[in-house]
């Protein structure tokens, strides 16, 4: 594939496993050195996608891109300072951003119970906005001045279809994902004089192990043909590459869906 990232280098939030993997693979094939980034070294390994961060990292050197792994906590800003200059010391300064990191997670993991608007406990409220909104707003204030000092830079968050209607399941999720959507609009604005693009992606479901290990799921829809089905990881990382390619030097401030037009709404 032809190298039109090269000279970048790309942070991808929970990039140690799923759809944040399969963004930083598809950028790192197209020449973008990458910085890799989870919760702890071992998480990849919690639904069998990797042993170890580190692992990931080394199966990486066959993209020809340097990389490097780096962990930390996004909900808490100490841990992204630490990341960022991590991330800086090894491999310079970050020109493409993607917050992939997330999830519908409780505190002390998997799902929270009860999983509504009103009966979700305090502390899994408070978990998942740290893992989705606080922490895609931590990582781009600790990113974004350096790609204004240099006036150049692409930013891509990773919210969800969720974030465009209501549900009675999930909502908690939902209403941190909008937030990251109207974050995507906010930030675009600011930086738009800057010349640093900001754009969201927002998944419809999407096969990956984790989503395969904490639902029912259909296997008829587990395919990559036709537009009845899941998605993949690599329909989103595709989605992802174009809004930070060259293709997409004049898109700003937009919301891209990758559900196969399961979700039809106007924004």
């Amino acid at each position: 594939m032809e190298k039109i990232l090269s000279g970048n280098v790309a942070l991808v939030t929970g990039s140690g496993r799923g759809i944040g993997r399969t963004i930083a693979e598809t950028l790192a094939t197209l020449g973008a050195d990458i910085a890799l980034h989870d919760m702890s070294e071992t998480a990849p390994a919690e639904f069998g996608e990797a042993s170890s961060l580190s692992a990931v990292a080394d199966d990486f050197t066959k993209y020809g891109v340097r990389v490097t792994p780096v962990v930390a906590d996004i909900g808490k800003e100490d841990d992204v300072l630490r990341l960022t200059h991590e991330v800086t010391d090894a491999l310079g300064a970050i020109t493409i951003l993607v917050n992939c990191a997330g999830g519908d997670i409780a505190a002390r993991g998997g799902k929270p119970q009860p999983n509504n608007a009103l009966g979700i406990p305090p502390e899994d409220t408070r978990a998942i906005f740290d893992r989705n909104l606080i922490g895609t707003i931590l990582v781009c204030q600790a990113v974004c001045p350096g790609m204004i000092e240099r006036k150049q830079g692409a930013i891509v968050n990773i919210a969800s279809v969720a974030a465009h209607f209501g549900t009675p399941s999930g909502s908690i999720y939902a209403v941190a994902k909008a937030g990251i959507v109207h974050y995507t609009r906010c930030l675009a604005a600011e930086l738009r004089e800057h010349n640093v693009r900001v754009n969201a992606v927002s998944p419809g479901p999407t096969f990956t192990a984790r989503f395969a290990a904490t639902r029912p799921t259909d296997p008829n829809m587990a395919t990559d043909e036709g537009l009845v089905r899941y998605g993949t990881s690599q329909d989103i990382a595709d989605a992802v590459a174009y809004f930070v390619s060259p293709a997409a030097k004049f898109v700003h401030g937009q919301v891209l869906s990758v559900d196969g037009g399961m979700c039809l709404y106007a924004y």
